[in-house]
């Protein structure tokens, strides 16, 4: 089994125009997203053996909320903050066992980037979506869920 890269894209914060962007926290709505995400990838059975958050707030925040559902502690990795890249994200993984499951919260447009120079597929990840990515010589996307599908998911519909 190859180790695999779980990509959540922080939920819906406050307008650019409201605060630095660094400090730019979730809306009520982002709150929710966050804890679905959690609750979703509870669902699923997801194990994770690692959870690493961009230091913006709305990604800090993002993976506390959805943490708690995953018995994680999310750890700041400065890299996810601008410009995460593929490689950055192998170097994350690198620290795991070879069939690790590792998750990332963060930001468009670099998680989108990732997942294309990865797989050479296009990904759409939308703010509190989710996609994975499992490695390997012919990396490929495993998933990709928009926030009513997390929102569904999390709350037992079918």
């Amino acid at each position: 089994m190859a180790a695999q890269l779980w990509l959540l894209r922080h939920g819906e914060a406050v307008p650019h125009d409201a605060k630095p962007d660094h400090d730019r926290e979730l809306t009520a709505r982002g709150e929710r997203q966050s804890d679905d995400a959690g609750a979703a990838l509870a669902r699923l059975g997801i194990e994770f053996e690692a959870c690493y958050t961009s230091p913006k707030v709305r990604a800090r925040d993002t993976a506390a909320r959805a943490c708690r559902a995953l018995n994680i502690e999310p750890q700041v990795a400065e890299v996810l903050a601008d410009g995460f890249d593929a490689d950055d994200a192998r170097e994350l993984l690198m620290a795991h066992e070879g069939d690790a499951r590792v998750l990332v919260v963060g930001h468009e447009p670099s998680f989108s980037q990732v997942v294309h120079d990865l797989t050479g597929g296009r990904a759409d990840i939308k703010k509190g979506g989710i996609a994975a990515v499992r490695m390997g010589p012919a990396p490929e996307l495993i998933l990709l869920l928009r926030p009513r599908e997390i929102e569904t998911l999390a709350r037992g519909g079918s």
